[in-house]
C-alpha cells in the first residue's frame, strides 16, 4: 500500500500534499522557507524556527523550540488504554491512561484540520532497530522539515530482511499547528503527546515540538515490543572491546552513560538505547542526540567536531549577543548559554563518531554497568553485584539530583527511576528486571555498581570521585579483573554491597567510602539514612509484590 492511501485509511488525509523521503540538502532548505511558529514566550506563531550558520548547508541546521516545551512534555504523555492492553501496559504519572473514544474523536478531528488547511507534510521513513530480526518499519509524518531531519538523523534509511513491512508499520503523525481543546479532546492541556499501542500510532499535537518526542515515542514502543519477542530493550549505551568483549552501561542523565562508552580503546555500538537479543546487542538508533550545556570540547572531541558538520541539527543554542545566526561560525556558539533552557541539544548521525562498531551491533556483553551518581557520598565507588542485587539495582534505578540545580534544592535529593528509564518502559518494570537476570545467567554477563558521585562527605563537603579513578574501575570491571577468582571483598554493613579489596591503578583506601570521611559517625548516620530512602521507594513501589527480593 503506498503512503497516501495508508495515511487515508490511518487519519482520513485527503486534501494534503506530501513530500516523501527528501535528502537532508532539500529539507536543510524547507525548513528554513517553512518551519514557522513560536520561539519565544509570548511570540507570534509565525516566527521562523529554523536557521542556517555562516557554514549555510555545508555546516548545521539551528532550531528552537516553542519556549514551553524544552524537553519531553511528561504531564502530556498518554497510552490509549484499549481494554484488552489495560492489564499489560506501566501506567504512571509520566504515562497516563487516555481514553479510546476520545482519541479516535481526536484523531479524526486532527485529520480535519489537516485537510482544512491543504497541509504541506513532510514524511521520512525509516526503521527502529539495526537488527531486522526485531527492527520495525517507523513512518514519520508531520509539519515540520526540522523533525524529518531529525528522524533520518536518529534512525537507520535501509535495512534488508525486515519481513511484513506493512504489517509492523508504525506511524507517527506530528501536528504542532493543531491546539487540542481540553474540554473537548481529553487532554490534559492544548498539547498532547499519545501513544496507541494497539493501532501503531503514535499521535503529537500542539506545542509539543522538542524534537526528542519523535524519538522516545518510539523508543517506548519498542520497550513495549521487544520483550514479548524474548529480547530485551534497554536505556543505555553499548560498546565493544579490543577482545571483542562486549558490554553495556546503564545510567540516568548525569552518570557518565555517553562519557565512559566514548571510549577510544573500544569501538561504540550505541549511546542510548539499545536490545539484547539472542545473538548479541544491537542499536535501535542510527543517531546521537547529546546534551550541549557546558559542553567540555577536548573531553567530546567527536561531539565538537560534528557542530560544524553538514546535516546535523542543533536545538535551543542562542546565537552569541549582537549576532545574527547565519554570521556565526559553530564553534563560536556558547554551549554554557542556558538562556533559553539548560537542556539544548545536539543531533548528528552515528558516523560522525569515527569509531562505530559495525552495523552498530556487538556480541553478547560479558559486563553490565550499572551507574549512579551519588551524591550523599555514602556509596563505594564500586560494588560488585549477585544476581538477585542486579534485579534490585536495576529496579530501583537510583541516582541524585544535586543541589544548585534547582531553585529551594539545599542538599542532594534522591531520585529513582525504574530500569534506568521509567517514562519509557511501557510494560511492568519486573519484566525488564526478569528479563535482564535471564539474559546475564545464560551469557554469563557480570555486574557491577558504579558510582561517579561523591567521596569524602556529600556534594559541597567532599568531592567528585576523579574521572581516572572511574576509568581505572571501569577497566578493571571490564577486563574481568573485579569478578576473577581469589579477589578480595569487603562487604558494606550497611548495604550489604561487596567491595572489592584492590582495583589495579586505583588507591586501595578509596574503596571502602567510610575510610574517606574524617567523621565515620556521620558517613555512618548518611549511609544508614540512604539506606532507608532505599527501602521506603521499595515499599511505596510495591516492588515485593512484583517478586523481586529486596537485598538491601
Amino acid at each position: 500500500m503506498g503512503h497516501s492511501q495508508d495515511l487515508e485509511r490511518l487519519f482520513g488525509l485527503k486534501d494534503v500534499t506530501y513530500k516523501v523521503n527528501l535528502s537532508k540538502d532539500a529539507l536543510f532548505d524547507a525548513a528554513i522557507a517553512g518551519d514557522r511558529g513560536r520561539i519565544r514566550p509570548g511570540g507570534p506563531d509565525t516566527d521562523p524556527k529554523a536557521y542556517a550558520t555562516k557554514l549555510g548547508k555545508k555546516g548545521p541546521l539551528v532550531f528552537y523550540t516553542d519556549p514551553s516545551c524544552t524537553g519531553r512534555p511528561v504531564k502530556d504523555t498518554f497510552g490509549v488504554a484499549w481494554p484488552e492492553l489495560e492489564d499489560k501496559v506501566w501506567w504512571k504519572a509520566d504515562f497516563q491512561k487516555f481514553d479510546p473514544t476520545k482519541f479516535q474523536a481526536l484523531l479524526k478531528r486532527v485529520g480535519e484540520h489537516l485537510n482544512q488547511k491543504k497541509a504541506s507534510l513532510f514524511v521520512k521513513d525509516v526503521y527502529a532497530g539495526t537488527d531486522a530480526e526485531y527492527a520495525v518499519p517507523f513512518r514519520f509524518v508531520g509539519e515540520y522539515a526540522t523533525h524529518a531531519m531529525f528522524v533520518h538523523n536518529m534512525f537507520p534509511k535501509e535495512l534488508p530482511g525486515v519481513s511484513n513491512e506493512d504489517g509492523k508499520r508504525w506511524t507517527l503523525l506530528n501536528v504542532p499547528s493543531y491546539h487540542a481543546n481540553p474540554e473537548v479532546d481529553g487532554t490534559a492541556s492544548q498539547r498532547a503527546v499519545i501513544l496507541d499501542l494497539k493501532n501503531r500510532i503514535i499521535l503529537v499535537v500542539g506545542r509539543a515540538d522538542y524534537c526528542g518526542v519523535n524519538k522516545k515515542g518510539m523508543f517506548t514502543v519498542m520497550n513495549y515490543l521487544l520483550p514479548d519477542q524474548g529480547h530485551m530493550s534497554m536505556h543505555c549505551s553499548a560498546n565493544v572491546g579490543q577482545r571483542g568483549d562486549g558490554a553495556i552501561l546503564f545510567g540516568l542523565s548525569g552518570t557518565g552513560k555517553t562519557t565512559l562508552s566514548a571510549d577510544p580503546d573500544r569501538k561504540l555500538v550505541g549511546d542510548d538505547e539499545t536490545a539484547w537479543t539472542a545473538s548479541g546487542i544491537s542499536n535501535l538508533e542510527d543517531g546521537c542526540y547529546a546534551k550541549l550545556i557546558d559542553l567540555n570540547k577536548e573531553a567530546e572531541p567527536v561531539i565538537a567536531a560534528a557542530l560544524s558538520m553538514p546535516g546535523t541539527l542543533i536545538e535551543n543554542v542562542p546565537a552569541p549577543k549582537g549576532k545574527r545566526m547565519e554570521e556565526v561560525d559553530p564553534q563560536e556558539l556558547d554551549l554554557s548559554d542556558q538562556s533559553i533552557t539548560e537542556n539544548t541539544r545536539f543531533s548528528y548521525p552515528l558516523d560522525c563518531n569515527p569509531n562505530v562498531a559495525e552495523g552498530s551491533k556487538g556480541p553478547h556483553p560479558e559486563t553490565i554497568v550499572l551507574l549512579t551518581a551519588d551524591a550523599f557520598g555514602v556509596l563505594p565507588p564500586v560494588s560488585v553485584l549477585e544476581s538477585k542485587e542486579v534485579m534490585y539495582h536495576f529496579i530501583m534505578g537510583f541516582t541524585a539530583k544535586l543541589a544548585g540545580t534547582e531553585v529551594g534544592v539545599t542538599e542532594p535529593q534522591a531520585a529513582f527511576s525504574s530500569c534506568f528509564g521509567a517514562p519509557f518502559m511501557a510494560q511492568k518494570p519486573s519484566v525488564y528486571a526478569r528479563g535482564l537476570a535471564k539474559m546475564m545467567e545464560k551469557h554469563q554477563g557480570r555486574c557491577i555498581l558504579l558510582n561517579t558521585g561523591w567521596g569524602g562527605g556529600p556534594y559541597g563537603v567532599g568531592k567528585r570521585i576523579s574521572i581516572k579513578d572511574t576509568r581505572a574501575l571501569l577497566n578493571a570491571a571490564l577486563a574481568g579483573e573485579l569478578h576473577k577468582e581469589g579477589a578480595e571483598y569487603d562487604v558494606h554493613p550497611i548495604f550489604h554491597l561487596k567491595m572489592p579489596k584492590a582495583c589495579p591503578g586505583v588507591d586501595p583506601s578509596v574503596l571502602n567510602p567510610r575510610n574517606s570521611w574524617k567523621d565515620k559517625a556521620a558517613y555512618d548516620t548518611a549511609a544508614t539514612k540512604l539506606r532507608d530512602l532505599f527501602r521506603k521507594t521499595f515499599e511505596d513501589k510495591g516492588f515485593a509484590s512484583l517478586g523481586i527480593e529486596p537485598v538491601m
